[in-house]
């Protein structure tokens, strides 16, 4: 009499696992990465847009910036790309910044997020007066569907208010470059920021973000030390770390967050407070 054919599962599965996928697999590939004249872009299936753009790495600053002529501010720097995984997963960068600060950073995409990682050392015998970053430019632009005459009214951070869009903020006018808007947050110098109008407001977290042009979904961005939260003058939103100074040999690391996620400032909050408690 005939014999039962065997059960294909256990082949099927072996060669699930071999191929490095897990049953249940084919879910959307969420974000990619790819970097070109330091111009960072993520991608998706479903980012407003199609894609972000974001000016990766913008600038190295010293203290005492406010007042000053913003050349007079910035370290020199050059960013070289040490590695690039396959799926579009995984960017690893080196940056030099004058006259010794030797900076690794990793980026990795995730479903709806991107986390960045900095190391920073100073290889060198003297200090160096590197007090803040700026990391990402982030051009907002597509995802909004504004440009720089009224972008700011799909834009926000929080404030003691809640959720305050950037038109709402007391704005000022006043200052060595005109145009944009700084929000600085509690205890960090005046003296120390981008040469910007300074925002009456005060931040009460490091998020500031952005709503699509639909309304279906949400951008921000964060780091672990908040040194300021910038509108920009190309429809670009910034957060930006502080580092405060650099002694000989001394290392001192940095985490960030963008989301690209549906619109749910709920769910966007408990992902700040998961990812940046003190």
């Amino acid at each position: 009499m005939p014999t039962r054919p065997p059960s294909l599962l256990p082949l099927i599965l072996a060669l699930t696992l071999t191929n490095g996928l897990s049953p249940g697999a084919g879910a959307a590939p969420g974000l990619t990465l790819s970097w070109t004249n330091n111009l960072l872009t993520i991608a998706g299936p479903e980012v407003p847009g199609g894609q972000l753009n974001i000016w990766y790495l913008e600038a190295f600053c010293r203290s005492g910036s406010t007042h000053r002529d913003w050349r007079q501010t910035v370290l020199p720097h050059k960013t070289s790309l040490v590695s690039a995984s396959r799926d579009g997963k995984r960017l690893q960068f080196s940056t030099r910044v004058q006259p010794s600060v030797e900076v690794r950073h990793d980026v990795r995409a995730g479903q709806d997020e991107v986390t960045f990682d900095f190391k920073l050392t100073n290889t060198g015998n003297e200090s160096v007066d590197l007090n803040w970053f700026q990391p990402a430019c982030i051009r907002v632009d597509r995802f909004t569907g504004r440009n720089q005459s009224n972008y700011i009214t799909r834009s926000f951070i929080f404030t003691e208010r809640g959720l305050t869009t950037l038109a709402q903020t007391k704005r000022t006018e006043d200052a060595i470059y005109r145009g944009g808007q700084v929000y600085v947050p509690k205890g960090i110098p005046l003296a120390d920021v981008n040469p910007r109008p300074l925002c009456g407001d005060q931040p009460v977290n490091g998020l500031i973000g952005c709503f699509s042009e639909d309304d279906r979904w949400l951008l921000a961005t964060a780091w672990d030390k908040t040194h300021e939260l910038f509108e920009g003058v190309y429809v670009c939103l910034h957060a930006d770390p502080h580092i405060g100074g650099l002694k000989p040999g001394e290392t001192k690391k940095v985490h960030g967050k963008l989301y690209l996620m549906k619109n749910d400032v709920k769910a966007l909050r408990k992902r700040y407070e998961r990812d940046f408690r003190p």
